[in-house]
């Protein structure tokens, strides 16, 4: 028995007589083990040495994916592989379910190393590849909701990649393609959106996922929101360039006054610059277009608690999540609409809420302590 120093506790053994059977045995004979090849075995963390008589195939499962996760192409790899898919055949779809629960439950971290075990297995899987972006997607989204942006970016980054790399395949999985729609539709890069959902269309796996994709490229097209205006006026803002920003929206809406899209974007401008009533003037013409949302109501709210308008301010955020039960920016903004109100207990309850979502938000975790001072 040989142990490496390395943090990961692996140690390699010799292939004991009972695994050789066992295996055998459990993979109906479609996989022999080679007796020159020593297996590596994860010790378990609550153990300070290899206890034989304890050995379990979760430890030299756990074992050979940590090795093949620390080196894809050293020489056993491929051996390694078989072996694990031997004994679990259905570890594609297992771990795969429990990625995406533990993403629901937002604990990332602990679904992207579920996910990065199964990249080591499946090096060549799009459908692994595109769980990656989608928990990247989403850990984007709750960072973006608790203001931190920058974090956000890079998850967002991340996910981008993945999504490019899909896409650009010889034959990309109609999922991949329907979601990368999504994923530019957030980033509201409606020509790349469009793109996406047109490609989709004539390998499309879902009569509904396929009429969605349609009436998507339908509202792209007849919006003119694929206008090349529109997206230099969102990346202005984005950019923390406003000004040039609501230049370039209003030039959009000389041309397309009845898209709620422009008025939203006009409306997000003006708020950035504190430009409250103006800002709140284009958000009700966003609602009054159609662009009834959360997004729309969370940032209606926002410009009426700058006008002191509190009552009304609630109404929207209540509204807002009503839509989205789990938004914590909208939990977050209820709580800080309570804490004006002089409600500090009901303010407390919001942030406390925020935290069971997201135990790190910085935003609640700040606003606790000054409520508990």
């Amino acid at each position: 028995m040989k142990q490496i120093n390395n943090s990961d506790r692996i140690v390699f053994l010799s292939v004991p007589e009972s695994i050789r059977g066992r295996i055998e045995e459990v993979s109906a004979g479609d996989f022999s083990v080679d007796p020159s090849i020593p297996i590596p075995v994860e010790i378990p963390p609550d153990q300070e040495s290899l206890n034989l008589e304890q050995l379990s195939w979760e430890m030299i499962l756990s074992g050979m994916i940590k090795v093949i996760e620390r080196d894809p192409d050293q020489e056993d790899a491929d051996y390694y592989r078989r072996f694990v898919l031997a004994v679990k055949p259905d570890i594609l779809k297992e771990f795969s379910e429990a990625a995406i629960l533990k993403a629901r439950n937002r604990d990332f971290d602990l679904a992207m190393e579920i996910l990065k075990a199964l990249a080591a297995l499946y090096p060549d899987s799009a459908e692994v590849t595109l769980n990656q972006a989608l928990v990247y997607e989403e850990h984007a989204n709750t960072l973006e909701e608790s203001g931190r942006e920058e974090e956000a970016t890079e998850e967002w980054e991340r996910a981008h990649e993945l999504y490019i790399r899909l896409i650009n395949q010889t034959s990309p999985l109609p999922n991949a393609l329907f979601n990368a729609g999504f994923f530019y539709l957030k980033q509201r890069n409606y020509e790349k959106a469009r793109d996406c959902f047109s490609r989709y269309l004539p390998v499309a796996d879902s009569p509904k996922k396929k009429e969605k994709a349609q009436g998507i490229i339908k509202e792209i097209t007849e919006r003119s929101l694929d206008d090349q205006i529109f997206k230099e006026a969102y990346d202005f803002i984005r950019l923390g360039e406003e000004t040039k920003g609501i230049e370039k929206i209003h030039q959009f809406l000389t041309r397309h006054p009845e898209v709620w899209n422009g008025w939203f974007l006009l409306g997000w401008g003006l708020r950035r610059l504190e430009r409250w009533d103006d800002a709140v003037l284009a958000f009700r013409k966003t609602l009054e277009l159609g662009g009834d949302n959360c997004d729309t109501r969370n940032e209606l709210a926002l410009c009426l608690i700058e006008q002191g308008n509190l009552a009304e301010a609630r109404k929207e955020l209540e509204r807002a999540l009503q839509m989205e039960p789990e938004n914590i920016k909208v939990i977050s903004n209820l709580g800080i609409l309570a804490m004006k109100q002089g409600k500090l207990d009901e303010a407390a309850g919001f942030f406390k809420t925020v935290l069971e979502y997201d135990e790190e938000d910085p935003l609640a975790l700040q606003m606790l302590s000054q409520l508990e001072a």
